[in-house]
């Protein structure tokens, strides 16, 4: 029978509830895990991320996985599909990709998600939309060298959210906020005027040692976020 990462999850919290595990003991690999559990990788990736978010293990990188001393209550904020966030509003979606174009990475890139010199990237503009509305500025940059694939894949019909989520997990991400005034190019792509506030966010995620994708969102005046503990 097929494990499940719900059933792993439960395994890992039982261990750390009956003491198996205690506070700060270093947590087994997940290559060891999935060994032990007789299952993919993926399936213990996402187990210990739950695990993560729930406050119960904490996760750094080449330090390894350890069970917290206290276990924390912490926001949880989601990947969405940006599709289903707006259908879930009742709204009509609609996608456009805007520009596509492969680069060596620039200079701060390479910096924030520590790329070699001469790593390639795919750069891409897209568009997401509510009832014809501008929704949401996806600016896009994806590793080649994690991710050759990307250099041939179709994002002119589907954006690249979908298929990074359906491709690749990440093993970590690092997500910024930010308040933003709109320059030209922005206020044309969401119909606001330059100089309107603007809502932010910046996010990087990795697989591994790997850096997957970086990508910002900027949302048009009186976005709003909701988050949950």
């Amino acid at each position: 029978m097929k494990v499940t990462y719900k059933e792993v999850k439960s395994d890992i919290l039982a261990k750390i509830i009956k003491g198996d595990w205690a506070p700060g003991d270093l947590v087994p690999n997940e290559v060891d895990l999935a060994e032990t559990y007789k299952c993919a990788r993926a399936t213990v990736n996402r187990a210990m991320r739950e695990l993560s978010d729930d406050g119960i293990i904490e996760r750094r990188r080449k330090a390894g996985t350890r069970v917290r001393m206290s276990p924390i209550r912490q926001a949880r904020f989601d990947i969405p599909v940006i599709r289903d966030e707006i259908e879930d509003k009742g709204a009509s979606y609609r996608y456009s990709l805007a520009s596509r174009s492969v680069r060596v990475a620039p200079d701060w890139l390479r910096a924030r998600l520590r790329l070699p010199d001469d790593g390639m990237v795919l750069h891409l503009i897209c568009m997401h939309y509510a009832d014809g509305i501008p929704y949401e500025h996806e600016d896009r940059w994806i590793n080649l060298t994690a991710l050759p694939k990307a250099e041939t894949a179709n994002f002119a019909e589907n954006g690249p959210s979908e298929w990074l989520i359906s491709t690749i997990p990440f093993s970590e991400a690092e997500i910024n906020f930010s308040a933003g005034l709109a320059d030209e190019k922005l206020a044309d792509y969401l119909a606001c005027s330059v100089g309107d506030p603007l809502f932010n966010i910046e996010r990087s995620t990795w697989w591994e040692n790997d850096a997957v994708t970086y990508v910002r969102f900027s949302y048009r005046p009186g976005h709003r976020m909701t988050t949950r503990f």
